[in-house]
C-alpha cells in the first residue's frame, strides 16, 4: 500500500476546506439570513443550524463503515456532490425550518470527510503527523476563508450566493477527483497493515474512551468559537470597526494564523509522545480563554487570536491517536464511531450557543469553555505512557 500521490492528497486537502466552509457559512451569514427571514435577533435562528452539527457527528458512523467495507475513493465521490448539492439546496430555502432541514442535510454530507479523508490520506504514511498537521492547515483554512468569502458575498450578492458560490466549487471538484484518482484495488477492510504501536485490548479501550472524551471537549471548544467569534467580534469591537467585510476579514485572519499551528503540532507529534504534549497544548488554552472573557476592543481580538491558535493546534491530537494505535483496515471505522459520540455531543454546543449568549453573555460562555479545557486535560492524563517516535528529518 502507497501513501496517495501528491494530486490526491492536493484534493483531500481541498475537500478538507471545503468541508468545514460549508458548515461555517450558516453561523457567518446567520444576521443576515435572521433578519432575511424575520427575526428580530440573530441568536434565535441560531438553533436551527444545530441539525447540521449533529448529523456531522451521527452520519460518521455509517459514514465510516462504508469506507472501510465499501472504498474510500467512491465516498469521498458521494462527500463532493453530496455536499454541493445540500449548499445548492440551502440557498434557495424560504423560511426558518426549510433551512433546519437543509442544513441537516448539508451536515449527513459533511460527515464523510473525516471518517473517510483523513484516514485516505494517511495510509502508507511515513510522517503522520506532518500529513495530518498540513489537512488541518487546509481545513482551517476553509474556516478562514468561510469568514472572508461569506462575509463579502454576503455584502455584495447576498447570503444565498454564500452557499451557492461553495456548492458549485464542491461539485467541480467531485468531477476533477473522479477524473483524476485511480479506483482503489480493494477495500480498506481487508488489508492487513497494522498499527504504529500495538496495545492489548484493554490498553486501547481505555485510548478509545479518553480520546472520544477529549474529542468531545475540544469538539465543543471548536463549535463554540467558530460559530460564536464572529458574534463575538462585532460586539467587542463595536465602536471601533463597523464594516462587516473589514470584520469578516478580521476574522478569517486569526483563522489563517491559527491555522499554523496544527502543522507545527503534527511536526511535534511525529517526534514526541502524545500525552505530555496533548496536555500542555490544552492547559495553555484555558488563561487564553480567562482573557478572552473580560478582554474589550483590540485586546480581545489579541486574546481571540491566541486561544484559537490552542484550540486549532489542539485538533490533530485525535487523528494521530487513530494513526499511531488503529489498523489502516479498521481506521474509517473507528474514527466514524468517535466522530458519531463526540461531534454528537460537541453538536449541543451549536445548539445552545445563540440562548447561552442572549441569557448569559460572551464572558461567562468562555468561562464556561475555560472549565471545558481544564477538564479536558485531567482526561488526557489518563492515556497510557508510550515510547516517543522515531525522529526523522
Amino acid at each position: 500500500m502507497h501513501p496517495p500521490t501528491r494530486t490526491v492528497a492536493i484534493l483531500l486537502n481541498l475537500a478538507h476546506a471545503l468541508d468545514h466552509l460549508a458548515l461555517m457559512i450558516f453561523a457567518t451569514a446567520v444576521a443576515a439570513i435572521a433578519a432575511d427571514f424575520g427575526f428580530a435577533r440573530w441568536e434565535d435562528l441560531m438553533p436551527y443550524g444545530a441539525g447540521a452539527f449533529l448529523m456531522f457527528g451521527l452520519a460518521s458512523l455509517p459514514a465510516g463503515r462504508l469506507g472501510d467495507l465499501w472504498g474510500r475513493r467512491q465516498m469521498i465521490l458521494v462527500f463532493f456532490f453530496g455536499l454541493g448539492a445540500t449548499a445548492l439546496l440551502t440557498a434557495i430555502t424560504r423560511d426558518a425550518w426549510q433551512m433546519a432541514v437543509s442544513l441537516t442535510l448539508l451536515g449527513v454530507f459533511s460527515a464523510i470527510y473525516h471518517p473517510v479523508g483523513i484516514p485516505m490520506l494517511v495510509q502508507g504514511a511515513t510522517r503522520p503527523g506532518a500529513t495530518i498537521g498540513i489537512n488541518g492547515l487546509s481545513g482551517n483554512l476553509g474556516i478562514a476563508a468561510a469568514a472572508l468569502v461569506t462575509g463579502l458575498l454576503v455584502k455584495t450578492l447576498g447570503w444565498r450566493a454564500a452557499f451557492a458560490v461553495p456548492g458549485l466549487a464542491c461539485i467541480a471538484l467531485g468531477v476533477v477527483f473522479a477524473r483524476v484518482v485511480p479506483r482503489e484495488t480493494e477495500p480498506p477492510a481487508q488489508r492487513t497493515r497494522k498499527a504504529a504501536v500495538v496495545l492489548d485490548r484493554p490498553q486501547l479501550a481505555r485510548v478509545l474512551v479518553v480520546m472520544t472524551v477529549a474529542s468531545a471537549c475540544g469538539g465543543m471548544l471548536f463549535n463554540l468559537t467558530t460559530n460564536g467569534n464572529a458574534r463575538l467580534l462585532d460586539e467587542r469591537l463595536r465602536g471601533v470597526v463597523q464594516d462587516p467585510g473589514l470584520l469578516g476579514a478580521l476574522l478569517a485572519a486569526v483563522y489563517a494564523v491559527a491555522s499554523v499551528a496544527q502543522v507545527v503540532v503534527g511536526r511535534l507529534i511525529d517526534r514526541f509522545p502524545l500525552k505530555p504534549l496533548q496536555i500542555t497544548v490544552v492547559l495553555m488554552q484555558v488563561p487564553l480563554l480567562v482573557l478572552a472573557a473580560y478582554a474589550q476592543g483590540w485586546g480581545l481580538y489579541a486574546a481571540m487570536l491566541g486561544m484559537m491558535v490552542l484550540i486549532f493546534g489542539g485538533i490533530p491530537f485525535t487523528d494521530a491517536t487513530i494513526v499511531r494505535y488503529v489498523d489502516d483496515r479498521m481506521r474509517s471505522r473507528v474514527a466514524g464511531a468517535r466522530l458519531a459520540l463526540s461531534a454528537g455531543i460537541s453538536s449541543l454546543a451549536v445548539w445552545a450557543l445563540g440562548p447561552a449568549v442572549k441569557s448569559a453573555g460572551f464572558d461567562t460562555l468562555l468561562l464556561g469553555m475555560a472549565g471545558i479545557a481544564a477538564f479536558t486535560a485531567v482526561v488526557v492524563a489518563w492515556l497510557p505512557g508510550e515510547p516517543a517516535p522515531a525522529r526523522s528529518g
